[in-house]
């Protein structure tokens, strides 16, 4: 028996709400920065030549502008070469005049994607990195300096992604199969070892039992079973910010349903209550059906309709249950799919 290996590994990226909700979320911070940062180009190109007067124009930008705060303001050529001092809050640096940042990525970025010239009226925003100093999420604006249409440099302005309003993003739920590959040293090992039944498994009815009673009946809205280690992780509906964690002899004790609520099954479940049972059932034939490669972890969220599973070569699955349960137990064993 072999878990299936014909589904996308770790390097692929899920890419439907992920990468959608990043290139809205940049489209909203290059509207919102636009305008001032194309006023403060204004102003810049009218001082181009006089580096006191232009450093100015940066240091009354911080002072005014108190709805879009930057962390960092500076200057650069066409070179990518630091213009001016770079400016905050707290200090005026001088000391970097004349670096060369060209080899920064944004900028490096526009040399690829618009021959080094900025368009005019466009927000170019960088990729988010670490700040070296805050170790925190940031990214960097730019926006073209022009006299007369003619480019002189670009204006750059750092951000916090705190200082940025971030917008909450509609979440689209999986609905493909992913499968992540585990750690190489357990892979590399994988046929050394020898499933041991574990405390769990010599209670699996009463545990199968007692997990989908919660799920159907007592708000619980996402369980994972940890086989190996005899524990259970378990996620209310009504309070889902406080996971409860359950050692064996909690779990099969019928009175830990006196913990919880009488719950109706919630309606925005895309898992129907009735196939639930088949979802667990199936994971106990995946933990028993080989000595080798065998389930360690099995969970089900009946909001996303997700099956999580992770087994002792330590390669992890993320699929729909319903195309988890129209797998027949040949396909997991490796005599089908493949």
């Amino acid at each position: 028996m072999y878990p299936p290996n014909n589904h996308e590994s770790a390097e692929v990226v899920e890419t439907s709400w992920l990468d959608s909700s990043i290139r809205l979320q940049r489209e909203r911070i290059e509207q919102i920065l636009l305008q001032p940062l194309g006023e403060l180009s204004l102003q810049c190109a009218g001082h181009w030549h006089q580096l006191m007067r232009l450093e100015a124009d940066l240091q009354g930008y911080l002072r005014q502008n108190t709805q879009h705060r930057c962390r960092q303001l500076y200057v650069l050529d066409l070179q990518g070469q630091l213009y001016s001092s770079s400016i905050s809050d707290s200090r005026i640096d001088a000391s970097s005049i004349g670096e060369d940042m060209s080899r920064r990525p944004y900028l490096e970025l526009i040399q690829q994607q618009f021959d080094g010239v900025l368009p005019e009226n466009r927000v170019f925003i960088s990729d988010v990195y670490i700040d070296r100093k805050t170790h925190k999420p940031c990214l960097t604006a730019l926006h073209s300096i022009r006299q007369q249409g003619q480019p002189l440099g670009y204006l750059a302005a750092d951000f916090g992604l705190s200082d940025l309003p971030l917008s909450t993003t509609h979440y689209q739920p999986q609905t493909h199969w992913r499968q992540i590959k585990g750690d190489p040293s357990i892979r590399s090992t994988l046929f050394y070892q020898t499933r041991v039944d574990s405390e769990m498994d010599q209670h699996l009815d009463d545990v199968l039992d007692m997990i989908e009673s919660l799920m159907t009946e007592q708000g619980i809205f996402h369980a994972k079973l940890h086989f190996s280690s005899s524990r259970a992780t378990l996620w209310p509906y009504h309070d889902p910010y406080h996971y409860r964690l359950h050692v064996l002899q909690e779990i099969i004790s019928p009175d830990t349903c006196l913990a919880y609520a009488r719950t109706a099954y919630p309606e925005q479940a895309v898992v129907p209550a009735s196939k639930i049972a088949a979802v667990l059932q199936l994971f106990r034939k995946l933990r028993q059906a080989d000595d080798t490669i065998y389930l360690r972890a099995g969970s089900l969220n009946i909001m996303n309709g997700l099956v999580g599973l992770n087994f002792s070569c330590d390669g992890s699955h993320y699929i729909p249950y319903d195309e988890f349960l129209s797998k027949d137990f040949a396909f997991w064993a490796g005599e089908t799919g493949n």
